[in-house]
């Protein structure tokens, strides 16, 4: 299966490839129309700024490419917050795959830290990303900004208030937690994924 690794200044890319290849899969790092175009499964990671990533995929015109996929894309963390409608992170329009805002999580109790890091459970899953995988599973997060609940949203986790976990439209699918750091449970969902 040729799998692509959208390539944009967005770290954690690496550990994505490691992901892949634990369960025997290569996939391509490219910012090439073509070969993105061609690929069977398109992966969009990133941990980084919305409106820096943003600016260097219009540059490429690497957004207007993204909207045009036909096949499985799966946004991971930034990459799902890129495809949702809005930033607050400096402000920033994205490509409003989805039509949930992303917010910057605001509390004034010490007990909740941002960003969010570690593991957390997610609830209320559906669509064949989650397949087999169990209610209240936990994955691995690393986020200060999150995707509100909204029509698209197919998985839900809790720190601070509800969220949107996972989203899903048409071909697109996303998810704020790391299934690369998420153990059984993020090979499970990649596995998903690549058979969706």
């Amino acid at each position: 299966m040729e799998l692509a690794i959208i390539k944009y200044n967005a770290g954690n890319i690496q550990s994505v490839l490691y992901a892949l290849e634990r369960i025997g899969m290569q996939a391509t790092v490219t910012d090439d129309p073509e070969a993105i175009r061609s690929a069977e499964r398109v992966i969009f990671p990133g941990v980084g700024e919305a409106s820096s990533a943003m600016q260097y995929l219009r540059e490429r015109k690497l957004d207007e490419l993204i909207l045009g996929l036909r096949q499985p894309v799966l946004g991971i963390c930034l990459g799902m917050q890129l495809m949702c409608r809005f930033s607050e992170e400096n402000n920033t329009t994205c490509l409003g795959i989805f039509n949930e805002d992303v917010r910057r999580f605001q509390s004034s109790s010490r007990d909740f830290k941002i960003p969010q890091m570690g593991w957390n459970t997610i609830t209320g899953l559906k669509t064949g990303l989650f397949q087999d995988v169990p209610e209240s599973s936990y994955c691995y997060f690393v986020h200060s900004f999150y995707a509100s609940l909204g029509p698209h949203t197919i998985a839900v986790t809790d720190y601070i208030h509800p969220y949107s976990a996972g989203l899903h439209r048409d071909n697109f699918y996303g998810v704020q937690f790391h299934p690369e750091k998420s153990a059984a449970i993020g090979e499970k969902i990649i596995r998903n994924f690549l058979e969706i």
